[in-house]
C-alpha cells in the first residue's frame, strides 16, 4: 500500500533490482523504426513529419556549425516526450521526475555548448560575463553574477522539468483520491471532480510535451550563443 503521495516517484524494484534501466529503455522500443519500403505507414509518416518540422524550427536560427547537433537534440526530444507521456499511464514510472536523471541530461549538454564556445570564440564567450559599457566599480560584481548565472543554467533545466512533472502527477493523484473518497458520500461532487480530473489529465499531456520541447529549445539557445 502506498504510504505517501511521493512514493510514486521512487524507482520501482523487482527482487531488489532497480528497474530504472528498463524504464529508460522502454521509450526507445516503442518508437517506430524506419522501413526499406518506398511508402511508409501513417505512423512513420507522422513521425517523419514531426522530426522534420521540429528540426527546421529549432535549427533555423542556428548557424551551420550547430546543425551537427540535430540528431542528438531530436533524439533527446523524442525520448523526453515519450517518457513524459508514458508516465501518465496507470501503474507506470516516470524517469524524468528524478532530478538526478534530468541533471544527467542537462549538465553534459550545457557543458558541451560552453566548451564549443570557448574553443571556437573564446573572446566572445568570455565577453558574455561582462556587458558592454559597465561602470568600472560594477565590473567585479557583474562578473560574479554572470558566472553564477552561467553555472545555474543546467540546474534550472533539470529543476524545471522535474518540478513541472512532479507537480502535475501529485495534483492528479490528489484529485483522483478526492473523487474516490467523495463517490459514496456526495456522488454529484465526485462526478464534477472526475470531470476536473479529466481536464487536468489533458492539461498534463500538453505539459509533458511542452516541457520536453522547452528543455531542448533552451539547449538550442545555449548552443546558438556559442556557435
Amino acid at each position: 500500500m502506498m504510504l505517501s503521495f511521493f512514493d510514486q516517484f521512487m524507482s520501482p524494484t523487482l527482487f531488489g533490482i532497480p528497474l530504472i534501466a528498463l524504464a529508460l529503455t522502454l521509450p526507445w522500443i516503442l518508437i517506430p523504426k524506419p522501413v526499406t519500403r518506398w511508402l511508409a505507414n501513417r505512423l512513420l509518416t507522422l513521425q517523419g513529419w514531426f522530426i522534420n518540422r521540429f528540426t527546421q524550427q529549432i535549427f533555423q536560427p542556428i548557424s551551420l556549425g550547430g546543425h551537427k547537433w540535430a540528431s542528438l537534440l531530436t533524439a533527446l526530444m523524442l525520448f523526453l516526450i515519450t517518457s513524459n507521456m508514458l508516465g501518465l499511464l496507470p501503474y507506470t514510472y516516470t524517469p524524468t521526475t528524478q532530478l538526478s536523471l534530468n541533471l544527467a541530461f542537462a549538465v553534459p549538454m550545457w557543458l558541451a555548448t560552453v566548451i564549443i564556445g570557448l574553443r571556437n570564440k573564446p573572446t566572445y564567450a568570455l565577453g558574455h560575463l561582462l556587458p558592454e559599457g559597465t561602470p568600472t566599480l560594477l565590473i567585479p560584481i557583474l562578473i560574479v553574477i554572470e558566472t553564477i548565472s552561467l553555472f545555474i543554467r543546467p540546474v534550472a533545466l533539470g529543476v524545471r522539468l522535474t518540478a513541472n512533472l512532479t507537480a502535475g502527477h501529485l495534483l492528479i493523484q490528489l484529485i483522483a483520491t478526492g473523487a474516490f473518497v467523495l463517490l459514496p458520500l456526495m456522488p454529484t461532487v465526485a462526478i464534477l471532480t472526475s470531470m476536473l480530473l479529466f481536464l487536468l489529465t489533458l492539461l498534463e499531456v500538453a505539459v509533458a510535451m511542452i516541457q520536453a520541447y522547452v528543455f531542448v529549445l533552451l539547449l538550442s539557445l545555449y548552443l546558438q550563443e556559442n556557435v
